[in-house]
């Protein structure tokens, strides 16, 4: 069953930032800030180079279709679905475990897969753990004995060095170094024998996994195998060898425990009477997919077959400066995120579909839509209403480009929670809600991005992105469905109305007609004039 006590990252994010607001005010008499550690050990590795002969190497290899090199894919909508697909290549993994997460969250969850992981460690699988150190608060312990097993290594990225067990000391111990810290890496990568992997939108979570029994996240990550997978595992290099990645032994005073006191430890963190015990799926998903173990069992791998291009932000990106002191600007890598993605949306002819939790164009992202409409081709997007989004002070900034948008001829959706909730599609919600979180892109019904990055300012200029172009018609129009059933079964279109104000148009269910709202659906007066009084002081480039 869903639980409804575990601590969510993302419960209380408009609270935080007020939170953080009031620190910087009271701490501003504070003689000085601490810093990262400057003398920092680490032990470069890399990718295994031989993953091919491994079980999940040759499953890959006897896939594969004969010629030019591909990559094969497998969607995974369905929440059950990408929890079970990720502890499958942690349990059959022979070689080496790569993990990078913005949140790995210390709740069920998180502690079902760090189980699996310190298995995987315990049959002589390397196991190398990179966490943005953002959500890590409270949960040294948690890491620090995870990190004592002889296969594991876990990092830090951009830390904060002390303050270390709430999010407030660490923020007020960091207080000078504010244009640091807020600047984190939101990249999500699981790869396992440098052969498969899986990435996409989902952080590791309770709310991710359909286990949340306030608010769940609907989202989409894929399996990836074949010839791109070496190129993700060289970016998570280029992070685990970067000056920004911490090995968590120099930012925690080691203990007096042993080994096997940091090992009992261990099981009793992460043991108890609400230890996660999911069952494999048994039914196939919204795409007609089976649980992958089936098909590891079989010896045979279902998978889509094509071209494919990964990129990730550097891990400098926003923190190195130029000679002069700026800050290098997001925009320019070419082997960025943010590039290439703007880069195949400009290139558009027929047709886009995006999602996104967050959507806050700013100037450079209106200026594409206009490129792109300006060329007769039609674009839809899907985001978060007011009532479904966990970020209510992006929402402020979403609003001042929502009428403009409509006013290009952009076809906007806005999930309801209402909506979700009533239908099956996307999974049983229960009395818990349904809030966007995939990141996703269609373009011409051929090409399909996939991946961490938001439209929105966060993502542009302070946080680290990950992301792969999929070249397959076969992909793009399952991604076009999936759009689709949120658009059809959990979504109100909007449009303007004669007085050029926002509506909300919320589709009949049978012959009845269509109802249209003239405010913010599904929220109550306190929640739309807390955006009112927010809106004009939030600065947008930290959206």
């Amino acid at each position: 069953m869903p639980n409804n006590t575990s601590k969510r990252a993302t419960d209380q994010p408009d609270a935080r930032w007020i939170a953080w607001l009031f620190l910087c005010l009271s701490a501003l008499c504070m003689a000085g800030c601490s810093g990262l550690p400057i003398d920092v050990r680490r032990r470069p590795s890399t990718a295994i180079a031989d993953g091919e002969d491994t079980v999940l190497g040759r499953l890959v290899k006897l896939a594969a279709p004969p010629g030019e090199p591909l990559s094969g894919f497998r969607l995974l909508p369905m929440p059950q679905f990408s929890l079970h697909a990720r502890i499958e290549l942690a349990q059959r993994a022979q070689r080496s475990i790569d993990v990078q997460y913005y949140l790995l969250q210390n709740d069920e969850s998180g502690r079902y897969l760090l189980r699996a992981l310190r298995e995987a460690a315990d049959r002589g699988v390397r196991v190398r753990l990179l966490l943005d150190d953002l959500h890590t608060a409270g949960a040294d312990a948690l890491f620090t004995s995870f990190a004592s097993h002889p296969n594991v290594e876990v990092r830090l990225f951009n830390p904060f060095p002390d303050g270390r067990d709430l999010l407030g000391t660490r923020v007020a111990a960091s207080l000078l170094d504010f244009d640091r810290v807020h600047r984190r890496m939101h990249n999500k990568l699981f790869v396992a024998d440098n052969t498969m992997a899986i990435m996409g939108g989902r952080n590791i979570a309770n709310e991710y996994f359909l286990r949340d029994g306030g608010s769940n996240f609907i989202d989409i990550d894929t399996l990836v195998a074949g010839a791109v997978v070496p190129t993700l595992s060289s970016q998570f290099d280029m992070y685990w060898n970067s000056p920004y990645a911490y090995p968590i032994e120099s930012l925690v005073a080691k203990g007096s425990e042993s080994a096997e006191e940091l090992h009992e430890r261990f099981d009793r963190l992460t043991s108890g009477p609400q230890m996660l015990h999911p069952e494999e799926p048994d039914s196939t998903d919204l795409l007609g997919n089976t649980p992958l173990a089936r098909d590891f069992n079989a010896g045979a791998l279902s998978l889509i077959w094509a071209r494919a291009e990964a990129y990730a932000d550097p891990p400098d990106k926003a923190l190195a400066l130029t000679e002069d002191g700026r800050r290098l600007p997001a925009e320019v890598a070419m082997d960025g995120v943010l590039y290439n993605l703007r880069r195949y949306l400009r290139g558009a002819q027929i047709e886009v579909m995006q999602t996104t939790p967050y959507l806050i164009p700013g100037p450079t992202g209106m200026e594409s839509i206009r490129f792109v409409r300006g060329k007769g081709v039609s674009y839809g997007i899907v985001t978060n209403s007011l009532a479904a989004t966990d970020q209510s002070l992006a929402h402020t900034g979403y609003r001042r480009y929502r009428a403009e948008m409509l006013r290009l001829g952009v076809a906007l959706y806005e999930v309801s929670p209402r909506r979700v909730e009533q239908t099956r599609r996307f999974g049983t919600y229960g009395s818990a809600s349904g809030r966007l979180h995939g990141k996703s892109a269609v373009i011409d019904r051929n090409i399909v991005f996939l991946g961490s990055m938001n439209f929105d300012p966060r993502s542009k200029l302070h946080n680290t992105e990950v992301g792969i172009f999929i070249f397959s018609p076969q992909i793009a129009q399952q991604v076009t469905s999936l759009i689709g059933f949120i658009r059809l079964d959990g979504a109100y279109q909007l449009q303007l109305g004669l007085t050029g104000a926002v509506e909300w148009v919320s589709p009949a269910s049978g012959d009845g007609a269509d109802t249209i709202l003239h405010q913010e659906p599904e929220t109550d007066f306190w929640s739309r004039w807390k955006i009112d009084l927010l809106a004009p002081l939030v600065p947008e480039d930290l959206l």
